[in-house]
């Protein structure tokens, strides 16, 4: 074999170690890396360690003033128990945000995935 035959050997071993790897990766058990923080609407706070990644989640019953997201991946916050409906907020990786006067506090959300 001449090094160009061990070289694209190599390359098509990584490529399929890679393709394994992705795969693996997007299992429906992964978890965002860091925390998310709240603030319920009693004021008491709430920290959230590597939250899956899949399905809906629940805030406190009483639900989140204050919602802050140090993980690896952005937020949806929605203003009602199921992750359904409008009225929804954004809330980006390493960013947070607040609810505005008068507004219902949120009370679940699904990460962006």
């Amino acid at each position: 074999m001449s090094v160009t035959d061990h070289r694209r050997i190599g390359v098509a071993a990584g490529a399929a170690l890679l393709t394994i790897a992705v795969a693996g990766c997007s299992g429906l058990g992964r978890n965002a890396v860091g925390t998310i923080e709240y603030v319920t609407e009693r004021e008491r706070v709430v920290t959230v360690t590597n939250p899956l990644v899949t399905g809906c989640h629940r805030l406190s019953p009483s639900g989140a003033t204050a919602v802050s997201n140090k993980t690896l991946i952005d937020m949806v916050l929605y203003p009602n128990r199921e992750c359904s409906g409008g009225m929804t907020t954004y809330v980006a990786t390493a960013s947070s945000d607040t609810i505005a006067p008068g507004a219902r506090p949120w009370g679940s959300y699904t990460l962006v995935h």
